[in-house]
C-alpha cells in the first residue's frame, strides 16, 4: 500500500496553544506562540500542501492534482479542479468567535464561497463545549437586538463536548468552538467565515453578511450519534463527503478494499505501522489499506468527496 503524506502549514491564531506539540509530538515553531491551526490537506491560492516523502515529494497538492489526478485520485478527475476537501486539526484554547459560513445559494453574491465542515472532538476539557443553531424559538428580531447590546451569548444553543463526539456544521448554521476542544476538521474547501459576534471582545465582525448567511430556523441541532459497539461506523453522509470511524485492537490491522475515489485516513488516537497519531494520509484509488495496529487506535476515513 502507498499513501501521501504532506507537511503541515501551522497558522498561529490567538486562542490557539502549544499543545498539537504535546499531544501528537509534533515540532511546532519555536517561536512560543500560540499555534490554533495546522492545515494537513490545502489546495488554495496562497496555502499548499506539499507532499513530505517519497516518489512525489516537493509537489503541492495542486501539482498532484494537474499532474497525477487521474493516477492517484480518479479515473475521470478534472485536472482543472481544485482539491475538494480541506482538513484541518483545531487547538482551541480558547473560545473563538461566533461565526457562519454562507450558503452556495448566497455566497456568490456576498463574493465567498460556501463552507459546509465536520467537527470530531479528538480531545476534550471537562469544561468543553461548542455553540451550534439558536436556543429554541429565537427570532432574527431578537438576535439583532442581542448583538447591539452584546447579549447574544444565551440565544446560541451551547452543547458540552466529550472526547469521540462530532457535530456537523451546514453552511448557514451559526457556530462557535468553547475553549478545551482538540478537533480534526474535515470540511469544503472554502475559507470564507463571518465573524457575526467576538463575546465582547473587540474584532472585526461581518454583521450584514452574517445575517444574510444565518439560517434563523436552525434550532438547537444535536450531536451525531456516536454509534457506540458499531465498527465501522458511519457518522456523517452527505453529498459533499462521508466520515466513517473505524476502531482498531492492538495486534490487529485496519483492513479497507479498494475504492473508486481517493480516501483520507486521520489517525486521531494511536499508531497504525507507518502512521502517527495525528496524521492525515491521501490513499490513492484502487489501493486496498491493511495496516497493523500498534496501539488500540481510532481513525476517521473521508470519501465520497471526489
Amino acid at each position: 500500500m502507498s499513501f501521501l503524506r504532506f507537511t503541515p502549514l501551522y497558522k498561529e491564531r490567538v486562542w490557539g496553544s502549544r499543545r498539537l506539540a504535546e499531544v501528537f509530538a509534533r515540532a511546532l515553531p519555536a517561536d512560543g506562540k500560540p499555534y490554533g491551526e495546522s492545515w494537513e490537506l490545502v489546495d488554495r491560492a496562497d496555502d499548499q500542501s506539499v507532499v513530505a516523502e517519497g516518489k512525489y515529494a516537493g509537489l503541492t497538492l495542486r501539482e498532484i492534482c494537474q499532474k497525477h489526478g487521474r493516477e492517484l485520485l480518479k479515473a475521470d478527475f478534472d485536472p482543472s479542479r481544485p482539491f475538494p476537501i480541506l482538513v484541518k486539526w483545531l487547538d482551541c484554547a480558547e473560545r473563538l468567535s461566533l461565526q457562519v459560513h454562507p450558503p452556495a445559494t448566497i455566497a456568490p453574491s456576498l463574493g465567498g464561497e460556501p463552507k459546509t465542515e465536520c467537527w470530531y472532538i479528538a480531545e476534550a476539557t471537562p469544561t468543553a463545549g461548542v455553540f451550534a443553531g439558536l436556543k429554541k424559538g429565537v427570532t432574527r428580531q431578537a438576535f439583532e437586538v442581542s448583538l447591539k447590546n452584546n447579549t447574544l451569548e444565551p440565544l446560541i444553543h451551547r452543547l458540552p463536548t466529550q472526547k469521540g463526539d462530532s457535530i456537523f456544521i451546514p453552511s448557514g448554521r451559526l457556530h462557535a468552538i468553547d475553549g478545551g476542544n482538540l478537533i480534526l476538521e474535515i470540511q469544503q474547501n472554502s475559507d470564507t467565515t463571518y465573524r457575526v459576534y467576538d463575546w465582547g471582545r473587540p474584532r472585526e465582525i461581518h454583521v450584514e453578511q452574517s445575517l444574510l448567511s444565518t439560517d434563523f430556523a436552525d434550532f438547537e441541532p444535536s450531536l451525531n450519534p456516536q454509534g457506540k459497539g458499531q465498527n465501522p461506523f458511519t457518522f456523517v453522509k452527505d453529498r459533499l463527503f462521508t466520515l466513517t470511524r473505524h476502531t482498531v485492537e492492538k495486534g490487529r490491522s485496519l483492513n479497507l478494499p479498494k475504492l473508486p475515489s481517493a480516501s483520507i485516513l486521520s489517525i486521531v488516537e494511536g499508531s497504525l505501522e507507518g502512521a502517527k497519531p495525528g496524521d492525515n494520509l491521501l490513499i490513492p484509488y484502487n489501493e486496498s489499506v491493511t495496516m497493523a495496529a500498534l496501539t488500540d487506535c481510532t481513525v476517521i476515513l473521508t470519501t465520497n468527496f471526489l
